[in-house]
């Protein structure tokens, strides 16, 4: 495989309105690691998810996405330990949306080493690792530990999720990974939870991941763009500008966007052109990967508003 990533893949009800007023939902899948994956997938990259989803219907449709995708499962599978976990977003007012989880005691809580080091095995150009999955437990977060301890380059986007934990058991659970880091990938707000508690500015944490032996360190700006840094280079990549459907999924698009650009060797300004035009595909597009676009289609955003292709 080119790239390895692991982690939780939900499936995922998106309500027309207030959940509390019932109504009509619509049923996917979503989870970070897989949203990546299904980007990579779509771009023409090998990738493979390894995890845990629950024996039941939610995990057969999980898995039945992933592989209808391209992505390979040959080190995911059921387990009845727990059933798949389950989220639910609701368009609360405008462009707001409100997530709930349900996945406390869910199948992927028991992910543990002997469930991902064997995807490594033989070892991938890359692996993809997020700062949610550690968030989901003690095995979980011993995997993501032995995972990156295993040789092999990583990118880890942190990722950060207040429902699932707090911003210092966060910091003290990813900070101790960060030597070990090909690339970090994290929005402004999230530095600090991977950079060492010392450093104060943004400049201080960038350089200090850099002296860690970071190779890249990419700093997510939102409707701003983008910032990527080495050891040589900080070059500034403007976002694109598209009409918002639903920007839920929009940082895996964009993590999706510049691992493919890294994959084919493209320069920093390069990769965080890939990566803020495969994001732009998602925040226009409703859903966490449906609208991702595949190699072919990377151009369309050139294309006039309103344009029709015949």
């Amino acid at each position: 495989m080119t790239v390895v990533t692991f982690g939780e893949t939900m499936a995922a009800l998106r309500a027309d309105g207030p959940i509390r007023l019932g109504g009509g939902m619509r049923l996917s899948v979503a989870g970070a690691e897989s949203n990546v994956a299904i980007g990579l997938a779509r771009l023409g990259h090998p990738v493979r998810w390894a995890g845990l989803v629950g024996d039941d219907e939610t995990g057969e449709l999980v898995l039945r996405t992933l592989r209808a995708e391209g992505v390979d499962l040959a080190h995911a599978r059921t387990d009845r330990r727990g059933p798949t976990g389950l989220v639910l977003f609701e368009r609360r007012v405008g462009e707001l949306i409100r997530v709930i989880y349900h996945r406390a005691g869910s199948a992927a809580s028991f992910l543990s080493p002997a469930d991902v080091l064997p995807a490594l095995d033989p070892p991938p150009a890359l692996l993809h690792v997020t700062g949610v999955t550690p968030a989901l437990g003690p095995g979980p977060a011993e995997a993501v530990r032995a995972a990156v301890a295993s040789g092999v380059p990583v990118c880890l986007d942190v990722n950060h999720r207040a429902r699932l934990w707090d911003r210092a058991t966060a910091a003290a659970t990813l900070r101790p990974l960060a030597s070990s880091l090909t690339v970090v990938i994290a929005s402004d707000d999230e530095l600090d939870l991977i950079a060492p508690a010392a450093a104060t500015t943004e400049a201080d944490r960038v350089a200090a991941l850099l002296d860690a032996g970071v190779r890249d360190v990419v700093v997510k700006r939102g409707a701003d763009g983008a910032t990527g840094h080495t050891a040589t280079e900080t070059v500034h990549t403007p976002a694109r500008r598209v009409r918002v459907a639903d920007v839920v999924g929009a940082g895996d698009a964009f993590v999706a966007g510049y691992l493919s650009g890294m994959l084919d060797d493209l320069d920093l300004t390069g990769r965080l052109g890939r990566a803020v035009t495969v994001g732009a595909f998602a925040v226009a597009s409703a859903g966490d990967w449906e609208g991702l676009p595949t190699r072919a289609e990377l151009p369309l955003l050139d294309t006039l508003p309103g344009s029709v292709i015949r």
